[in-house]
């Protein structure tokens, strides 16, 4: 029989996407069902990016392409690390893979010896811990308390460093909490790390676009120029331009780094998709004003779903400062009976609960953090505003076994 690697041996298919399938398979079945989990823009692709695709297929733009993506491609992207982040890197210090996630893959992979860690903030998107331990790695995961924004705080970050780190991965905006550091939060952080310099830094920006009351993103390579030689800024199209499907991303750091991330996907996807490229570097030359309007319905959609939430007896949510996911505290249900005399001990018991009432979420507990709940907001405001009267039907339904507890 054969035998799985030791190395997936304690990682299983994504939670969040096991629930999803779960809360779709109901849906089929006829069971009403709202699904809050989705991490895409319920937004089309902008009509240029999809006619940009057709004209790189009519004009046979239809084989491979440079290893680690176009010179047209990266050229796009230097444009947009300039203009957006004040960053000046050459073509060799970029490189484009299938999706933000090849980009991480390949970094961990092409740098990481077993025995070395990697200090992830939590909550955390869940890949960045799985991947880590595919490539031999080991998880340093820091929890970043909801008293704190779900930052990383200077004093957190220089004691989980010692000497088996490798790493510091920072996602701003985050996935799930919406929490964002600020130019000032990133160079408290730099202070730190100037204090060890055999430590790379590796910056998750996907959401950059997507940010809420003025905020002014900011990235870590930007905030401390000084660092830049170990610095990897990764980003892509997926969700400012409303492009999963489309999987490109991209990051930029050190050449040599670059150079070795490249032998590691030489010998996996090689090229990322010739017409998606070509799509890409249209997002990225291209119009912003698709960006803004996305941006500006997420963040009513932001504002609808903070004041439901907290409206909830039980439920307590800080507003997000980017992403279009909320991070909701569930701990004052935790002890809770429901109807058939069911305890909630925990987030992932609330989000099952939640199921019985046709509602799909995420526990916090998969993101590394509870007890809370993630809820994207990536849908329509009638579908939240559906969801958020079922939840208040749930947590209505649910009595204290502690009678000190009260709503």
């Amino acid at each position: 029989m054969l035998k799985s690697a030791f190395r997936i041996a304690g990682i299983g298919v994504s939670e969040i996407l096991a629930r999803g399938a779960k809360a779709a398979a109901l849906k089929r079945n006829g069971r009403p069902m709202v699904i809050l989990g989705a991490g895409e823009p319920d937004f089309d692709t902008p009509d240029h990016i999809k006619e940009a695709a057709c004209a790189a297929i009519r004009q046979g733009y239809t084989k491979y392409t440079v290893l680690d993506g176009s010179g047209e491609l990266k050229d796009a992207v230097r444009s947009k690390f300039l203009r957006e982040n004040g960053l000046d890197f050459s073509l060799e210090q970029i490189t484009c893979g299938a999706g933000a996630k090849q980009i991480l893959y390949n970094a961990f992979m092409a740098t990481l010896n077993e025995g070395d860690e990697v200090v992830i903030p939590a909550p955390f998107w869940t890949s960045y811990a799985d991947i880590v331990t595919i490539a031999g790695g080991t998880p340093r995961v820091v929890a970043c308390f909801e008293a704190n924004g779900f930052l990383l705080q200077p004093d957190q970050l220089d004691a989980a460093i010692n000497h088996r780190t490798r790493w510091v991965l920072l996602n701003s905006p985050s996935n799930p909490s919406g929490a964002a550091y600020s130019a000032a939060e990133l160079a408290a952080l730099a202070d730190v790390m100037r204090g060890h310099p055999s430590v790379c830094i590796m910056t998750d920006d996907m959401y950059e676009h997507i940010v809420y009351d003025d905020f002014k993103f900011s990235t870590f390579a930007e905030v401390a120029p000084d660092l830049q030689d170990r610095t990897l800024t990764v980003n892509g199209v997926s969700k400012a331009y409303a492009m999963t499907g489309w999987r490109i991303g991209y990051g930029a750091g050190p050449a040599s780094l670059i150079q070795a991330m490249a032998v590691v996907q030489s010998q996996s996807t090689s090229c990322p998709s010739s017409i998606s490229q070509a799509a890409a570097i249209a997002a990225l030359n291209g119009p912003q004003d698709g960006v803004r309007e996305f941006t500006r319905s997420f963040e009513h959609r932001r504002n609808l779903v903070v004041d439901a939430l907290n409206a909830i007896p039980g439920i307590r949510c800080r507003p997000p400062k980017g992403t279009f996911y909320a991070y909701a505290s569930c701990s004052d249900l935790i002890g809770a009976r429901t109807l058939s005399g069911d305890i909630i001990d925990s987030d992932r018991d609330f989000a099952d609960y939640l199921l019985d009432y046709g509602v799909a979420v995420v526990p916090g507990s998969c993101f590394g953090l509870a007890p809370y709940v993630r809820i994207s907001f990536a849908s329509s405001t009638a579908e939240l505003d559906e969801a958020f009267e079922r939840m208040r039907i749930a947590c209505s339904d649910l009595a204290y076994v502690d009678a000190s507890k009260v709503w």
